[in-house]
């Protein structure tokens, strides 16, 4: 029996798995904040740099789509999340005791295994127990407003000083804790999901049929991860290659740097928690199709812009209002086009394709076009991967509950 009000489980539920998630993109990020520090100390070129997140992106892949199948198949969620704390703090400390480029990528490999099935089984466990009503609000507050205001807002502040202060290995070290605490709450308080027979009352239809031909009948099962590919490349380009940009190409201080990046951060953690909270009520193509749009504005201020630093970080700060589409491209839609019992499968998918692609992939060529020209060529490569999301979600086809019951209704109301 629920309680009333505020203290309801949904809303503890809601609290722990946004935190584990923002703790997990907190450790995965490092890395970046942490570059300039790492090309000074352990003399990584950009195209090491480059490979420290392609590998930890492709292990991200693979285990988020392996990882994920298997627990929909067992129908358990809860031990997968207890292990996936546990082993990517422990890999929070490896990559600190790094002291060559090998070590670190190995470090790294380790923890995109253990951080890849965690966003599908997150959100498996968000979809099977949230109120249909706040199914994209709670999803948003997961997988941007957490995972971007402690992964991309307070990450560069904390760990840039703590470099600072004392040096990279420490801030690594340090990065392991919340995670561990995190284990231990959902351990406690994280009740195992009922595995739901069907969402939007596709049980019906999709019965007999096998997991494969259900994902891949469905037009948003090959558009979403399509959009993966092109808005994870935007992401991740910029993720790797935009401190050191800032640093090098825009000549700012690490600190100012640590401050642009920060506000990227902070609007992310904003921009994803009402995107998600307004496509509840719009629906999730209109949003999709605006902050994919307004994406183009980061790449483009970073490249062209040459006014006063604050104007600067202001107009990243309005273009990284792009992120808001990524739960909703990635996890929402995959997970309202299928049935219950494949929504893992499916968010697991479209992050394989999109780990892979644009993960793994565009680091690497952005880590080879930055040696082989500038490092503003990642940047632009990444303003022609966000035109691309946004040509992409034109063709999306909308499941909010709100906008898909409407539209079932006016087809009953038509005449046969």
């Amino acid at each position: 029996m629920s309680r009333k009000g505020f203290r309801t489980y949904e809303n503890g539920m809601l609290l722990i798995l946004a935190l584990s998630f923002g703790f997990a993109f907190f450790d995965r990020n490092a890395v970046n904040y942490l570059a300039p520090y790492l090309v000074r100390d352990l003399g990584l070129s950009n195209t090491q740099v480059g490979m420290l997140g392609s590998v930890l992106a492709l292990s991200w892949a693979i285990s988020a789509l392996v990882i994920g199948r298997w627990s929909d198949a067992v129908g358990v969620r809860k031990p997968f999340l207890v292990g996936i704390l546990l082993v990517f703090s422990v890999c929070s400390v490896l990559s600190g005791l790094a002291t060559s480029f090998p070590m670190l990528l190995a470090a790294r490999l380790i923890m995109g295994i253990a951080e890849g099935p965690m966003m599908p089984i997150c959100l498996a466990i968000l979809m099977a127990e949230s109120s249909p009503s706040r199914r994209g609000l709670n999803i948003g507050i997961v997988q941007s407003l957490f995972s971007s205001l402690i992964g991309a807002s307070l990450a560069p502040l904390i760990l840039v000083r703590l470099a600072e202060w004392f040096n990279w290995r420490i801030a690594f070290f340090l990065a392991g804790i919340p995670g561990i605490l995190c284990a231990i709450a959902v351990m406690r308080y994280i009740r195992e999901p009922k595995m739901p027979d069907a969402v939007n009352n596709r049980a019906t239809e999709d019965a007999g049929q096998s997991w494969r031909s259900i994902l891949f009948s469905k037009r948003n099962m090959w558009l979403c991860p399509a959009m993966a590919c092109l808005m994870v490349s935007w992401l991740m380009l910029h993720q790797n290659f935009l401190p050191l940009f800032l640093t090098t190409v825009r000549r700012l201080t690490n600190e100012e740097m640590s401050e642009v990046m920060a506000a990227t951060g902070l609007c992310a953690a904003i921009a994803g928690f009402l995107g998600a909270a307004v496509s509840d009520r719009l629906g999730r193509k209109p949003v999709v199709i605006a902050t994919c749009l307004i994406s183009l504005l980061t790449p483009l201020s970073g490249l062209y812009f040459n006014g006063s630093l604050s104007m600067l970080t202001v107009l990243m700060f309005i273009g990284w209002i792009g992120t808001a589409a990524f739960p909703l491209f990635m996890s929402v839609i995959p997970a309202e086009t299928v049935t219950a019992r494949h929504a893992a499968t499916a968010m697991g998918l479209v992050t394989f394709v999109g780990e892979v692609v644009g993960g793994s992939g565009a680091p690497l060529l952005g880590g080879w076009a930055a040696d082989l020209k500038t490092l503003a060529a990642p940047i632009m490569i990444a303003a022609i991967c966000a035109f691309g999301g946004t040509i992409l979600s034109l063709f999306l086809k909308e499941t909010a509950p709100i906008k898909a019951g409407a539209s079932a209704e006016e087809k009953k109301s038509v005449p046969a």
